[in-house]
């Protein structure tokens, strides 16, 4: 079903006063998980391009303001505001979510830490201090993204596959995960491992190397345990050389989360 947003994206020479009544519906369905960068369907993740396309024109037609908080930014952005109701903890002022954000409840933000626009965090989730989520980053239920992490976001291009985690992952501290890989469900990724979009994983359990597939998506598998490791790199150095190479370990690994903390 085709929605009023994408309708209102054909619309030739559309003025700032059509734009910005849209622009606040729009933000507030990107808050309630009406609307999302990409979901699950048939068990494969699907990309809705116009959702990117309409945060994109909210970029374009914005104003730069000054903010009552003191910050600067184009006015059709700003805070989420998020309320008891919701049963979200920000914990500190230090915690910064920007508007168009869905937070399913029981959903904790240790400070500091941000989470930019389009991105979707689902319910019993952590985002530990210092951690970033980025925008259109699709994370699942009672995920724990831990300290120091960074979850890439991307905008353009329309079509590229936003990072995704899904349901009960942990991701561990000082990780980089970006460039749209999947991150399959209760997987564990151990803490300083970097993945990206073109990082081969090397499967010692199956004895066989990951690489994105033919839609261009790195997916760590379901219940994998992965580790930081290295490969030796030719060179014509007279130096031993290695590179960071991320290694499936084991599967099955368990990790328990704390309902309390939630």
């Amino acid at each position: 079903m085709t929605t009023k947003f994408q309708k209102f994206l054909k619309k030739e020479n559309a003025t700032r006063e059509e734009i910005l009544p849209m622009w606040t519906e729009f933000k507030e369905e990107l808050n309630c998980g009406k609307i999302r960068v990409a979901e699950k369907i048939n068990e494969e993740w699907i990309i809705n391009k116009w959702v990117k396309e309409f945060i994109l024109l909210g970029f374009r037609y914005g104003k730069i303001v000054k903010f009552d908080a003191g910050y600067i930014d184009k006015d059709t952005m700003g805070d989420r505001k998020i309320t008891i109701s919701e049963k979200v903890r920000t914990v500190a002022t230090t915690t910064s979510i920007r508007d168009g954000v869905y937070i399913g409840p029981g959903v904790t933000f240790m400070p500091p830490c941000y989470t930019n626009i389009g991105a979707y965090i689902d319910e019993g989730s952590m985002v530990d201090s210092l951690a970033l989520v980025g925008s259109c980053a699709q994370i699942g239920k009672n995920v724990h993204i831990g300290a120091g992490t960074v979850i890439g976001g991307v905008l353009e291009p329309v079509g590229a596959y936003p990072v995704i985690i899904e349901d009960n992952a942990f991701i561990g501290a000082s990780c980089t995960i970006t460039e749209g890989a999947i991150v399959q469900e209760k997987a564990i990724i151990a803490a300083g491992v970097t993945i990206t979009g073109s990082t081969p994983i090397y499967d010692l359990c199956n004895e066989k190397v990951i690489v994105p597939n033919e839609k261009g998506q790195l997916i760590i598998p379901k219940g994998a345990v992965v580790v930081p490791g290295t490969r030796s790199k030719e060179s014509n150095f007279d130096v031993k050389l290695a590179i960071n190479t991320p290694l499936i370990l084991k599967y099955g690994g368990k990790v328990e989360l704390e309902d309390s903390l939630r």
